[in-house]
């Protein structure tokens, strides 16, 4: 009888030594003293000295943070926009067009949609002058193209799973269309929002193909930069960037998992007033 549970945790327990090992064998020879990744030596903190003295990778790594900023910025302002639509305006002349458009992106491979975007600013540049060269503007531009479809596809669901009747209440009751938004509408949707932020600031600041076919001098982002330098031999530095990288996701996901729990706890101990009361 108890075999069978002892076999599912023994699965569970490779599938996740297989998903974690390498991760937590990049933490473990971050700290190694010797140049080799693969040869320890001794316990050592100096890569990561090395690694904040390394002025180029320290300015990959600004130049990465401020693309995915603006693209999850640029994304959740016109994804919200195109979610809305879809959500809210069951038909419309070109919706199905409009809305292939807009999820097409989620299947599009990336080598087509970076070689699309380069032809784009190529022909840009030579009809009216803009852009000039490629770099952090383009790349922005790039990214905003394809992270915004994942931001609609979350507030259309949000939408689609929202009481509309607050939203008539609210307009029987005289609001304006755009107070029904701003004051109803955007306070629900908006852990949605934040989810869209999130995510499409993850996939800016992940992405290496889209990027390669759109920057230019001067705008390597920390992607590129770690691509260049795997593909000459793993160095020590890259598996400490590794191990803050990972160190900063961990510390996230623990705040907001804190955060949810007790905003959880809240939403209980409010049930339980309200029902006693």
């Amino acid at each position: 009888m108890n075999r069978r549970p002892v076999a599912l945790f023994a699965f569970l327990g490779l599938g996740y030594a297989f998903l974690y090992g390498p991760i937590l064998s990049v933490i473990f020879y971050s700290f190694n003293e010797n140049r080799l990744v693969t040869v320890w030596s001794g316990f050592s903190t100096k890569w990561y000295g090395e690694l904040f003295r390394n002025e180029r990778m320290i300015e990959a790594a600004i130049t990465s943070l401020k693309i995915a900023a603006m693209s999850a910025t640029g994304a959740v302002v016109l994804g919200t926009l195109a979610g809305y639509c879809l959500a809210r305006m069951p038909s419309f002349w070109g919706r199905t067009l409009f809305a292939g458009l807009v999820s097409a992106p989620l299947v599009m491979p990336e080598v087509i949609t970076g070689l699309a975007s380069l032809l784009l600013f190529v022909g840009l540049e030579q009809m009216i002058g803009w852009p000039n060269g490629r770099g952090v503007d383009t790349i922005t531009i790039a990214h905003i193209t394809f992270t915004l479809s994942f931001v609609a596809v979350i507030v259309q669901a949000r939408l689609k799973d929202m009481d509309q009747s607050i939203e008539e209440a609210a307009m029987d009751l005289g609001a304006r269309p755009w107070q029904v938004f701003y004051l109803i509408t955007l306070p629900l949707i908006l852990p949605a929002l934040v989810s869209g932020w999130l995510l499409a600031f993850t996939i800016s600041l992940d992405d290496l193909v889209i990027t390669s076919f759109v920057s230019g001098p001067g705008s390597s982002t920390l992607p590129m930069m770690i691509f260049s330098k795997v593909r000459l031999g793993v160095s020590p530095e890259i598996n400490a960037l590794a191990t803050l990288i990972v160190g900063i996701v961990t510390t996230g996901i623990l705040i907001s998992g804190l955060l949810m729990f007790r905003q959880n706890r809240e939403k209980e101990r409010s049930a339980r007033e309200a029902a006693g009361g």
